[in-house]
């Protein structure tokens, strides 16, 4: 099953897969998604992580496979007829989800998925990114590069690429974040205040930032408070696309530099961030080059105290 869907940039958009693990209903972001092949045992691997179920090998290509029953501490089925691999491709990594039953795949809005509050993801443990309802069921979408990282640690952001940054010169200029993920949010803040920049705004969306930027905007102020904005593509009620494309169409805001900082750059979606005007556009765990990045747009001297 290829799923070669092209959503238009901006539009708000993103086309959902609908999962099965035993008797609940989960959704991934198809834009992860490189493809979903049938089910067959793999090869197991001796002192792997009890979360990996072993590997396999399309088309000459090693993969993991991730037992998603297990990291979500449920039940295995006896079962596996229906059983299907989640082929995806995020964060420059390949990978396999376990699977038990592909549903279908929905188009909705982000304004449509709810961000899941404390009780659901309580002290950042939770795995849910987002629930929306779809023909009266709520789809719970799992946080896949969470469940990565867990793993793997050095699939997560690459903290150690700016500690070599520590003692440049403090700079003012005024950085505005949209990233729903409150872990993220803050280890992006304290990579940037180790670069050196310290005047940093962070919200929780897309629509939660351009609110931020139109306030700003009225006030007559913007660029006393905003020198460039970065932002995640995957956000509930405004994506990242979406903010990027309401920014460079709006005159007064254009000239903002905007830096995608997602794991889903890849080719396809860096052509969507060029077309949208896109300053720059990076994978989440190129940190250092994030850094780099707002020093090349701000034209910032990395020169140390």
């Amino acid at each position: 099953m290829e799923t070669g869907i092209l959503l238009e940039s901006g539009t708000n958009e993103l086309e959902i897969l609908e999962f099965k693990i035993g008797k609940n209903f989960y959704g991934i972001n198809v834009a992860k998604i490189r493809e979903i092949l049938s089910y067959q045992v793999p090869t197991p691997v001796p002192n792997a992580d009890p979360r990996i179920e072993g590997i396999f090998m399309p088309r000459e290509e090693i993969i993991s496979v991730i037992d998603l029953a297990e990291c979500l501490n449920m039940k295995h089925q006896e079962d596996t007829k229906n059983d299907m691999y989640i082929v995806t491709n995020f964060n420059q990594l390949n990978a396999a989800f376990h699977v038990n039953a592909v549903m279908g795949i929905h188009r909705v809005s982000w304004s449509s998925i709810i961000k899941p509050d404390s009780t659901v993801n309580a002290a950042g443990a939770g795995m849910a990114t987002g629930i929306v309802r779809i023909d009266g069921k709520l789809i719970i979408i799992l946080d896949f590069e969470k469940i990565v990282s867990e793993i793997n640690p050095e699939t997560g952001l690459k903290v150690s690429d700016v500690e070599h940054m520590r003692g440049r010169v403090r700079n003012e200029s005024p950085i505005l974040i949209a990233e729903d993920s409150a872990l993220l949010s803050k280890m992006i803040v304290n990579c940037l205040e180790q670069a050196g920049y310290t005047n940093i705004t962070t919200t929780d969306n897309g629509q939660e930032c351009w609110n931020k930027l139109k306030s700003y905007q009225k006030a007559g102020n913007v660029d006393d408070k905003v020198a460039c904005v970065i932002t995640d593509i995957e956000m509930p009620q405004m994506d990242g696309h979406r903010l990027t494309k309401l920014i460079k169409t709006d005159e007064d805001l254009a000239h903002i530099p905007v830096v995608i900082f997602s794991s889903l750059v890849n080719d396809e979606m860096r052509r969507k961030g060029e077309q949208l005007g896109a300053n720059a556009q990076l994978s989440k765990p190129e940190i250092g080059q994030l850094v780099e990045a707002i020093d090349d747009l701000l034209q910032t001297q990395p020169a140390a105290e």
